[in-house]
This record gives C-alpha cells, structure tokens and sequence, in this order.
C-alpha cells in the first residue's frame, strides 16, 4: 500500500499561505518562505520527497503549480514534480493539462483510499489544505512534515482550519537549518488521549 505524507511550509502561527494569483484576496506578504530558502534547505526538501513520488493536490494548488514549474528550468526539482502524476481533487477534470494527471472523484476518502491501494510510488500532498483535515480525520496520511519558517505573519490560511478533528502525533525527528527552519516530521498516533 502506498503511503501519504503531508509536507507544508508554516509559518510560527500555523499560516501556509503564500501569494500565487489574483485570487488570493487581501493576502500581501506574497513568497515569505523566500528568504530561508538555501542550497542546503534545498537539499533536505528533495532527499524527504525522495526519487520518484506522485503528488495529491486540491484544484487550486494544482493550478498554481501548473502556472509555474511545467516553465520552470530544468532541475531535480522541477524534473520530480514535472514526471509525478498529479492526482487532483477536482469539479473540472476536463481543463486539467499538466500531467501526468488523474482526476480523483468526488469522494475524496475514497478516491484516496483506491489511490493508496494502487501499485505505484508513495504520495505526498502540499498546499492543498483543504484536503488535510479530511486527510487525518479518516486516517489517511501516515506522516506530516512541517518545515516552520521562523516568522510570524498574524493573517492567511492556515494549515488546519477550526473544527479540524482531534489526533496524536509522534515526533519522528527534527532537524533545525541554518535559514532557521526547523524541520519536524511527525508520524500518525491515533485519537487524541487526553485527562479530564
């Protein structure tokens, strides 16, 4: 069975957002990641999304990476992304163009669960937040990686909206970058155990 491990860029108080088109509101602190961004922090992110891997993306993450890496130069970057296949959460599968590309229906936990079960390299899933809740509260993702950028940014989308279901976490490991970022990767615990 193929595994499913959310990987997000955050800010301290949890935003993921990152300006990318007119469609992003009153939202003005356009690419804040920019300024950590390293040769080295470069190195890391490849070496945890790996050789071959495909992607799980929401309609507007899709459309806005398909805006820029199909165009982007060459590199082990753009080469990954560019040959994953793109599984994507969409009403409009038909104006899909940067492939390789599989429209998921709309049931999402079981589009994902038939995905998973499939022959094929594992999934990672980034932006696309509104999938994450739904994501975790049916069990789906095996592993989350938050690369926190040291910046606070008081507006914009967050990782996990409210009402997003309890769950456990452990820490796999950490790993703090020169930029800042301190990389956390968290395996999937379970329910929340928790006193009252």
């Amino acid at each position: 069975m193929r595994k499913l491990k959310i990987m997000e860029h955050i800010s301290l108080d949890g935003v993921i957002q990152v300006s990318g088109g007119p469609n992003d509101g009153d939202f003005p602190y356009g690419d804040w990641t920019a300024p950590y961004r390293t040769p080295a922090g470069l190195e890391t992110v490849l070496a945890m999304y790996g050789e071959a891997f495909d992607l799980l993306l929401g309609r507007r993450t899709y459309d806005l990476w398909s805006g820029f890496w199909p165009k982007a130069s060459k590199s082990p970057m753009a080469d990954r992304l560019n040959a994953a296949t793109k599984y994507v959460a969409t009403h409009r599968p038909e104006s899909l163009e940067w492939g390789p590309f599989e429209s998921i229906g709309p049931d999402l936990v079981n589009s994902v669960r038939s995905v998973k079960a499939k022959d094929g390299a594992d999934l990672i899933l980034s932006g696309s937040s509104t999938l994450t809740s739904a994501l975790l509260e049916h069990g789906l993702a095996e592993e989350v990686v938050l690369l926190v950028n040291p910046v606070l940014l008081g507006k914009g989308k967050r990782l996990f909206a409210e009402g997003t279901p309890p769950r456990a976490f452990a820490l796999d490991s950490t790993q703090a970058l020169p930029s800042g970022i301190v990389i956390n990767t968290y395996k999937a615990a379970g329910p929340l155990q928790n006193l009252r």
